[in-house]
């Protein structure tokens, strides 16, 4: 929690207010007592009405003033507590968005969603609460008691003992509830990721027919989520009981002790009544403090995870400076002989590749060596788990490589920053993802200047012209989210499409045709191929028709290149190929 207190940062008038008004709205109601006790040992024992009535007004002039106060508390308290959950909500949003694919798959999606969510909203309770209470209850406990010693030190006494042993409940209930907590938010990450699935998946879920086990399976979750949640509500409710077990033997030894006061005149029954009201005070603050520790130990346990979230570091480190062309701008070399040199260079190269993902026992790339030339076509085949994803994921610096380099114009590519480096790159992923917004929104995701003229460009190269010119909205066409209005074809297409339009320098197709029919991927290919000039095109395919065509084949096999060459050359001297190209097309086609 404490490296999260940077965020009140721009709330520390707030933050010192709250506490303040809440401070003397608790100096106020401890005067309430006196006021009792003057109005039992004068007004009511002299039968006077008119002190009664002074007096009672008194009363409801430090109810005002208490009210005042602890509304403009409140005020001040919301402030700071909604404003620090907006800057850690946003920072931890941006952090997120910083890390890379290796620490957002071991975190996990679902969990991200609960540190965003429900975590940030606890420790904004939390800190509500504490801006509130976590002063003002202490003080009124310890206020309580000195304000019984002006009335009675023998009185007083009960207090001494009291409040020591209501401390030892509450922080003793605190210390063992706290871990719990933590194992509650964990616990709902499950929920979250149960519910994540079957809604995500919804459509292979009806389509297996498998809506009874799913109902099963967050009926578990849901069920373990409860379980832990009544236990620990159990020791939390532990405290109410027992706190007021307490107070009330405490209350009874004040009225044993004053009570014989009261009979040998040492003092009023006034003063038994505040001294009676004091304790009661203490009650009701500590049952406060109860509430108030059970929301602080969530708060906690939510900060401590959130911290976990902020604490790690992306592995992709970018650099301060790229080694790319703004380097060789700065580099005192003449810009024509940058250009003609970083000619004379392979576009990419992959040295001696090999990578393994976070936490894995074994490579999911070994020892990869190839170059593509700028303007070739490279296909990537080979069977499921191959290694063909995380291949091209390398380029982009989505992973970083264990051994060895991938190089792009000569240069690593992690002497670039990442957003040079991913200004020359085009991204088709395997899943195709668009955005709620319009047609024209999601296209200038590749280039946020482009203009219509350019993205018309790019839909006829992806095969997309002829559905968008069909709709009636053209490029104001409505996206829905994911872009569920539209058939599979037609999002591919769509994501193929926003790659174009920003002419990037190497264009990274991930299977991003598997949903189109032969015709349209053969033209698609011949649009890509006629279209993109000198761009480098890593086509990564099942389909051995739609790479068949290409200026080399890399053929991958758990990891390792099995075959490299064009179709002519892996036909004759790549089995694995061979048997790939004969699963798929007849002999007559494979020759």
């Amino acid at each position: 929690m404490k490296k999260l207190l940077k965020y009140l940062n721009g709330y520390k008038l707030e933050s010192v207010l709250g506490p303040l008004f809440k401070m003397l709205e608790a100096s106020f109601e401890l005067f309430v007592p006196l006021v009792m006790a003057q109005i039992i040992d004068v007004g009511i024992k002299n039968q006077d009405v008119s002190y009664i009535m002074k007096m009672g007004g008194l009363l409801v002039l430090l109810g005002i003033i208490g009210l005042t106060c602890s509304l403009t508390a409140q005020f001040f308290a919301a402030k700071a507590s909604v404003g620090f959950s907006t800057a850690l909500r946003n920072d931890l949003f941006s952090h997120i968005n910083h890390l890379s694919y290796s620490e957002q798959d071991g975190i996990g999606t679902a969990a991200l969603i609960t540190r965003m969510t429900s975590d940030v909203n606890q420790v904004q309770s939390g800190l509500n609460l504490a801006l509130r209470l976590l002063l003002r209850s202490p003080f009124i406990v310890f206020g309580a008691m000195i304000m019984a010693f002006t009335v009675n030190v023998k009185a007083a006494m009960v207090f001494v003992v009291t409040i020591p042993a209501l401390s030892v409940v509450v922080f003793g209930i605190m210390a063992w509830s706290m871990p719990l907590y933590k194992k509650v938010q964990r616990q709902l990450d499950q929920v979250t990721l149960a519910t994540r699935e079957s809604l995500t998946g919804a459509r292979v879920v009806r389509a297996f027919n498998r809506q009874e086990d799913e109902i099963a399976r967050f009926d578990e979750a849901n069920s373990q989520l409860v379980r832990f949640q009544v236990f620990v509500g159990k020791i939390s409710a532990l405290m109410n009981p027992i706190t007021y077990v307490i107070v009330n033997l405490a209350i009874i030894a004040v009225v044993w002790t004053s009570g014989k006061q009261v009979d040998q005149g040492i003092i009023t029954q006034g003063e038994t009544v505040a001294l009676v009201n004091y304790m009661s005070q203490i009650l009701v603050e500590l049952i406060k403090m109860a509430n108030l520790i059970v929301s602080i130990s969530k708060a906690l346990a939510c900060a401590n995870r959130i911290s976990t979230v902020l604490e790690e570091k992306s592995s992709i480190v970018d650099p301060v400076e790229g080694m790319g062309t703004d380097a060789l701008k700065n580099s005192g070399k003449n810009p024509e002989s940058a250009i003609l040199e970083s000619k004379a260079v392979p576009r990419v190269r992959f040295r001696q590749v090999n990578f393994a993902y976070k936490k894995a026992k074994e490579d999911a790339l070994s020892h990869i060596d190839f170059t593509a030339e700028r303007g070739q076509t490279i296909g990537i085949i080979g069977g499921t788990g191959s290694g063909k994803s995380s291949l091209v994921n390398l380029i982009p610096r989505f992973y970083d490589v264990r051994e060895g380099a991938v190089e792009i114009d000569g240069i690593d590519v992690r002497k670039y920053t990442l957003k040079e480096l991913r200004h020359k790159i085009g991204v088709v992923p395997q899943k195709s993802v668009l955005f709620k917004g319009t047609l024209r929104d999601n296209m200038q995701w590749g280039k946020k200047e482009a203009t219509d003229e350019e993205i018309y460009e790019a839909l006829d190269m992806a095969q997309a012209r002829e559905f968008v010119d069909s709709k009636e909205h053209g490029l104001d066409l409505a996206i829905d989210q994911n872009g569920k209005n539209l058939s599979g074809g037609q999002r591919q297409r769509l994501t193929i499409a926003r790659a174009l339009v920003k002419r990037p320098e190497i264009l990274i197709m991930d299977d991003s045709a598997s949903a189109l029919d032969f015709a349209t991927d053969a033209k698609l290919r011949k649009a890509i191929s006629a279209g993109t000039g000198d761009m480098t095109v890593f086509l990564v395919s099942q389909r051995a028709a739609t790479i068949r065509n290409a200026d080399q084949i890399i053929v991958l096999d758990d990891g390792h290149v099995a075959g490299l060459g064009t179709h002519q050359e892996l036909v004759k001297n790549c089995e694995i190929y061979r048997e790939i190209c004969l699963s798929q097309l007849s002999e007559k086609e494979v020759l």
